[in-house]
Order: structure tokens, then C-alpha cells, then sequence
């Protein structure tokens, strides 16, 4: 805990601690050994880390991301877990992290090291091996990992967790396993091991030659696109895009983790890109003939599953910090910082423009994707309320600082295509695992990372049944969140998806089993989650319809407590128009005639499918 709270990062001459505090669930494993130390940290000054009670191990993981995240991953928490299911509850967070390249330190506890009582309570006994545990589960999902047999192996396995949570490129969950019998063993400490650590965070610059190449690629485009992904903003490069692209006349494109990266209303802006993306961006990705990725990995949604880039002589170049992206899609790699390549990229291209008629061409598409966000926002829907008018209702109400979290379900969708952004961090919707639960823990971490941002988590009631116990945190630290609860009483997306593939919608809604049919197809079950909400100790305000909706969100923001907005929408309300594709494989044979008519239609949209070679 000492070497911990000794740690800081530096990038641009500005220093913030990167181990901000630590969140944890106190267990046989860890109570008397991690739980000890923090305490009498606590009380004799030796380490100032603030200790959070969680309510729930994944959620902690979570929270310590959404943290991170509103930090541009310079600064984050650690989690500490008991031994058993407290530590693989956190293997789903860990996955989190690393997909989305957020750093987090996970502590979880471990067996004996001595063995002296194995197998102690919640150690999986392997036959193959005495050095396994369920904490080997967190490897494929760790970017570094280590079990501490002896105290001493602490010293250069910390320096090296350290090293892998401030690098831009290696960075992710790092786990570091701890028996707890060497928990508590004493050991002679050099005292350097807690001398006040500074990781420099630097912004590598392009290398001349790639440069040229890139400058090249660009300079011979007639119809580019640049695709701004989350790096533009972990590297508060948002400034030097509205520049290049202010310079060049590119029109931008987002990914999820982009989004935000330009203002909605920039007249280079054309929305969001891929599965989930708007008319603009993709009419614009499928006639380009060069695409300038920033930032970006490029998941299977931002690139409609490889059918989106559909010129056949398409050419990539991507500004990329991590190598493994830079060279995605055979593209002309730039690998550097997204803020110092920008810089570069405008200076190398001084004097050069797109065509005026492609300008032209571009405001007029996001001018007509503007009239269709104004359609789905002020819908006309009844009885219930459609989706797209209370996230319409929302964006108008929310700040131009406020952020919106989300991170699963069909609200990611309409929020890609839809929301209108207006701060680089107003935009937080984690996609890149899509987790459901996350929205709730999350947002506890993006209060505590900036608590004069008003932060409003958009969560489905899917969502909130897999994980709403973080409010129980919130309420314990007087922490304010706005909790929009969208109940529509079972999974849209994936009962529309169910539906576009042949499945007729089996099983994605929350119902009474029938007992003519067996199918849950049933009334409605009796849930009441605003109840709920209001017994984890949040104020609870129950909306109805789009006004009522507004009044209550006013309330919300008023209030001085964490706020449950609870509204109920139609299952059934409609999307806005899609306008890409997204590769669900649909059953090769079927009895069924929905599903052969989805194969058919499959079958057609994958002939469009390619590599960028």
C-alpha cells in the first residue's frame, strides 16, 4: 500500500496519481492481510490511499475503468478481492479492461503459498499442478500477470505492473495473484521500494519516412474519410483533429470510444461510423477512397463486419499509438501519438484541401442525418413513450459538460447514431465488451474521476438486474449520480436481432411462462425495480411519458442525492433506420420459414464482405 500510493504519472508536465485509491471486498484472503495494511495506513499516515467498500467484485472493476477512462488512463484504482468467487468475480471486469485497453490493478488473493493446509476453503485442487488456482483464470485476460510466492518477488513484479499501466500501447488489467499466507509475512523492505515513483507518459512522434508515406497516401485521395476512434481522446488529441480536419476539409467519422471527439455540429462532423452509424458516415466510408484511421482498432461494428469500406480500391493509413492497429487492414502505418501525428500530419499536408463539390457533398448528407435525429427524437409514440424520444429528451437537458454512460443493449445503437455531443467526455459508452452491468459501477467511477461533471447513467432494466448494487455505494459516500432506468420489461436488441434472424423474438422477454405453450410468452412479470432502487437507498422518481420524463430529469438534476429516473418505453418502439450491416451467422437449415428467409438474406449481405488487403 505504501509502494502503491508513491506512484504518479506525468504527460505534458502535468502529474496525477496514478493509483488513486483502492476498492475492495474484504474476505478470509484478504481481510487480515491487504485489509490490515490499509487501516493502519490509514491511521498512521505511512500510505494516503482512500479504501472504498464495493457491494459487488465485477462492479468494482468496473468502476475502477469508468475511473480510468475519465482520467485518459493516466490514473486509476486497484481492487482488492478474498480468494474464491470474490476473485473470479472479477475476471469479467478484467476482460473489460484489457479489451478496451484501460488500465486497472486487480490484487485478488490466492492459496497457500506454504501449502501447509491445502486445500484451504475455495482452492480448486488440480491434479496436474500444485501452482494452480482459479486466479490462473485471469491470464488470457491480464496484459501482465503474476503470482507472489515470496515477499521479496513483490519489488520487481510491482515496477513491472507499474511499467504495463502507464504504456499507452501494453496497457489493460494487471493482475497480481496474493496468497494469503504471504500477506502477512514480514520482510526486510529497502526503503528506495517507496521512494515517490514518476512514470513519464510520453507522445512518441512519427518517423520522417512513415510520415512521407502517409502524407503521400492522403495527398492522391478524392473522396477521404477520417475515423476518429477512443485514442483521439485518451491522448487529448480533440484540438489537434478540429485543426487537420479544419485544414483539409476530411470529413470525420466516430467509432464508439470516439465519439465526442469532434462537436456533433462541426461542419466537418458526420456521425457515428459502422453497424451502429449514421446515414452520413457510412455513405461517406462506402465511397472513400482512403481512409485515415485515428486511433482506432477498428472492431467489427465500426467496419459493419468488413462490408462498410466498399470502394475495391480503398487504401487505410492509421495513426495509431499501438503498432497491432497501426498496420490493421494493410494500411500505410503511422505509429505515434494521435496529438503529436496530427501535428505532424497537418504541417506535412500545408496548402492541401479536398475538392469544394466533396465538401459540399458531405454537409449536405449530415444535414439530412440531422433531420432524421429530430424525427426519432420527437416521435410521436403511444402508449408508452418510444426509446428515441426520452434519449432526445435527454440530450437536450443533459449539460455540455455532463457525461452519459452506457454500455449495452439497444441503447448503444441509438446512441451512436443519435446523441449529439458536445465535450470529449460527455460521450462514455463502453462497447468494446459490451458489458451489461457496467453502467451503474461505472458510473460511480466517473464521479469520483471528476465530480464537477453531472453524470447521468442511461441503464435498461436488463442491464440493472445483472448489476445495480454500486448504488449502494454511491449512497454510502454521498456520491450524486442520476440513474435514468429505461424499463421495457426485456431485451430490445437482441429481440429485434432475434427477429432479423428467423428467431421470432424466443426468449428476449422478461414474462410469465404459459402453460398451453411452455414459452415465456406470458403477462408481464410483476417486477418493480424502482422499488428496488429506492431500497438500495437512492431517491427514486417515477416518470410517465416524454413530459413527464423532462420534469422528473429537472428534479433529478436539483436533487443532491444519487437519483433514479425510472420511465417505461415500448419493447416494440421503433430504431432508427439502419443503416449497415453486422455479421450474426443465421442457422444454414431450419424448419422453421423465418429463419430459411433470414439465411436467404444473410447469405446475400455476406457476398459483400471482404478483406482489406
Amino acid at each position: 500500500m505504501r509502494f502503491l500510493a508513491n506512484q504518479w504519472t506525468e504527460r505534458d508536465g502535468v502529474e496525477q496519481r496514478l493509483i488513486e485509491g483502492c476498492f475492495g471486498i474484504f474476505g478470509h484472503g484478504n481481510v487480515a492481510g491487504i485489509g490490515q495494511a490499509l487501516l493502519q495506513s490509514h491511521q498512521d499516515g505511512s500510505a494516503d490511499l482512500p479504501y472504498f467498500l464495493a457491494r459487488n467484485e465485477q462492479g468494482m472493476v468496473h468502476a475502477a475503468v469508468g475511473f480510468a477512462r475519465m482520467r485518459n488512463r493516466l490514473s486509476t484504482f486497484a481492487c482488492s478481492s478474498s480468494i474464491g468467487p470474490g476473485a473470479t468475480n472479477m475476471v469479467t471486469g478484467a476482460a473489460l479492461a484489457t479489451i478496451n485497453r484501460i488500465p486497472v490493478l486487480l490484487l485478488p488473493s490466492d492459496y497457500f503459498a506454504t501449502r501447509a493446509a491445502d486445500p484451504v476453503l475455495q482452492q480448486l485442487e488440480d491434479p496436474r499442478s500444485q501452482d494452480t488456482s482459479v486466479n490462473d483464470a485471469f491470464r488470457p485476460v491480464s496484459r501482465y500477470w503474476d503470482r507472489i510466492h515470496r515477499p521479496e518477488q513483490l519489488i520487481p513484479s510491482a515496477l513491472a505492473a507499474m511499467r504495463v499501466l502507464t504504456d499507452p500501447v501494453e496497457t489493460g488489467a494487471v493482475t497480481l495473484c496474493l496468497p494469503q499466507d504471504v500477506q502477512a509475512e514480514a520482510y526486510d523492505w529497502p526503503v528506495d521500494f517507496f521512494r515517490r515513483r514518476v512514470w513519464y507518459v510520453g507522445r512518441p512522434a512519427p518517423e520522417p519516412a512513415a510520415l512521407h508515406r502517409a502524407v503521400e497516401a492522403l495527398r492522391g485521395a478524392r473522396r477521404p474519410l477520417i475515423v476518429a476512434g477512443g485514442g483521439v481522446i485518451y491522448a487529448e488529441a480533440t484540438e489537434e483533429l478540429r485543426r487537420f480536419a479544419e485544414a483539409t476539409g476530411i470529413p470525420v467519422a466516430e467509432t464508439q470510444a470516439g465519439k465526442g471527439s469532434l462537436r456533433w455540429d462541426h461542419p466537418c462532423a458526420v456521425g457515428g461510423l459502422g453497424a451502429t452509424g449514421t446515414l452520413s458516415a457510412n455513405t461517406l466510408a462506402r465511397e472513400a477512397d482512403v481512409v485515415l484511421g485515428i486511433g482506432t482498432r477498428y472492431s467489427d461494428f465500426t467496419t459493419a463486419s468488413h462490408t462498410v469500406f466498399a470502394d475495391p480500391e480503398v487504401t487505410f493509413v492509421n495513426l495509431n499509438v499501438t503498432p497491432l492497429d497501426a498496420v490493421k487492414h494493410s494500411a500505410t502505418a503511422l505509429v505515434a501519438d494521435a496529438r503529436a501525428g496530427l501535428a505532424a500530419l497537418t504541417g506535412a499536408l500545408e496548402g492541401w484541401r479536398v475538392a469544394p463539390e466533396y465538401r459540399e457533398r458531405t454537409q449536405e448528407l449530415a444535414a439530412e442525418w440531422a433531420r432524421i435525429t429530430d424525427q426519432c427524437y420527437h416521435s410521436e409514440h403511444g402508449p408508452l413513450p418510444a426509446q428515441t424520444a426520452i434519449l432526445g429528451a435527454l440530450n437536450e437537458l443533459i449539460g455540455e459538460r455532463d457525461v452519459v454512460i452506457n454500455a449495452a443493449g439497444s441503447m448503444p445503437g441509438d446512441l451512436q447514431m443519435l446523441w449529439r455531443s458536445t465535450d470529449p467526455k460527455q460521450y462514455h459508452v463502453e462497447y468494446g465488451y459490451s458489458c451489461m452491468g457496467y453502467e451503474i459501477a461505472g458510473g460511480l467511477g466517473v464521479k469520483l474521476a471528476d465530480p464537477s461533471r453531472e453524470v447521468f447513467v442511461l441503464v435498461g432494466d436488463g442491464s440493472y438486474l445483472m448489476m445495480a448494487q454500486e448504488i449502494a455505494t454511491m449512497v454510502s459516500e454521498g456520491i450524486k449520480v442520476i440513474i435514468i432506468l429505461v424499463q421495457n420489461h426485456g431485451f430490445a436488441s437482441i429481440g429485434a436481432l432475434s427477429e432479423s434472424l428467423g428467431s421470432q423474438r424466443f426468449g428476449t422477454k422478461y414474462r410469465f411462462r404459459q402453460e398451453n405453450s411452455g414459452l415465456l410468452d406470458g403477462d408481464v412479470l410483476p417486477v418493480d425495480l424502482a422499488a428496488n432502487a429506492a431500497s438500495l437507498g437512492a431517491l427514486v422518481i417515477r416518470a410517465t411519458g416524454v413530459d413527464g420524463f423532462r420534469a422528473a430529469v429537472e428534479q433529478a438534476k436539483a436533487a443532491r442525492v444519487t437519483t433514479v429516473v425510472h420511465i417505461e418505453t415500448d419493447l416494440l418502439s421503433p430504431n432508427p433506420p439502419a443503416q449497415a450491416w453486422w455479421d450474426v451467422p443465421v442457422s444454414e437449415v431450419s424448419e422453421l420459414d423465418s429463419t430459411r428467409k433470414a439465411r436467404a438474406e444473410y447469405a446475400a449481405a455476406k457476398r459483400a464482405q471482404r478483406h482489406y488487403l
